[in-house]
């Protein structure tokens, strides 16, 4: 049921995810998180999976960067607009398939074909059934040859709870708000889809099961998250925000900021 809602959730929402990591100071702090990371552990060239990877921000930033993309998604409204982008940038060469399929069956892939393989923006959240997640995550280790990096990045718990209370304080007291407390399970109807909101620990435990070696956790907004105009704003004084980035970067990966960032990137090596 969570693949319908989803679907539904994702066709009506194509060209805001599309403009969402570049259209402000705040949503940029998750991108260019994410970039700085796949930079660090990415080989240098080869082949690389974006699963579940929406309308293509991160296969067309990769692309750009010399490397050899397959992009899948759940979602054929995000894969049609996705191929318009990528003609768009003169990316054909580089972007060798556009799949449709999900990140629970990457059965179409045989064992050991990417050299990296990277879930960005919180597919595996969109995941309900632990069983299906735990399936998906194999999928993602499956696919790719032994040494290559992976990288997942979902939802955290405890930011939303935290939003919550900033933002929707009157709702804490709706039954919902202690079934997300308490299992991170939400079903959707409220203004969001079908989401599993994670424990740092919760998922780190989901990947160390496996024969992976997890090499960072990293909290991609940071310090900053649910603080969207104050750092707009911020970064409008260029001093400050430089440093702000450098201490975004210095801290980002403590494990009380991972906990707390409304992403969570785990970035694990297969053995």
């Amino acid at each position: 049921m969570s693949k319908q809602l989803v679907k539904k959730y994702y066709t009506g929402y194509v060209r805001k995810e599309w403009r969402r990591l570049i259209n402000s100071a705040y949503y940029k702090l998750e991108f260019d998180t994410t970039l700085y990371f796949l930079k660090k552990y990415l080989p240098k060239k080869g082949l690389i999976l974006d699963a579940g990877g929406g309308p293509g921000r991160y296969t067309i930033e990769l692309a750009k960067q010399g490397y050899n993309i397959v992009l899948l998604d759940l979602t054929s409204a995000n894969l049609e607009f996705a191929k318009r982008q990528i003609k768009k940038a003169n990316l054909q060469n580089r972007v060798n398939d556009v799949v449709d399929g999900s990140i629970t069956d990457l059965s179409k892939f045989a064992n050991g074909t990417f050299d990296g393989v990277i879930c960005l923006g919180g597919p595996l959240s969109h995941v309900l059934d632990k069983e299906e997640r735990n399936k998906a995550i194999s999928e993602l280790i499956r696919v790719a040859k032994k040494g290559a990096p992976i990288f997942v990045s979902v939802m955290s718990r405890w930011s939303l709870l935290v939003s919550q209370l900033k933002l929707f304080p009157q709702e804490i007291e709706h039954p919902l708000f202690r079934k997300i407390r308490d299992t991170g399970d939400y079903t959707g109807g409220y203004g969001f889809t079908a989401c599993h909101f994670f424990l740092p620990e919760e998922l780190k435990e989901s990947f160390a099961k496996k024969s992976v070696k997890i090499l960072e956790m990293v909290g991609l907004e940071g310090l900053g998250s649910h603080f969207q105009k104050k750092i707009n704003k911020l970064a409008k004084n260029k001093k400050r925000w430089k440093i702000w980035l450098e201490t975004h970067y210095k801290i980002c990966t403590h494990p009380v900021v991972v906990g707390m960032s409304e992403h969570i990137l785990i970035i694990c090596r297969k053995t």
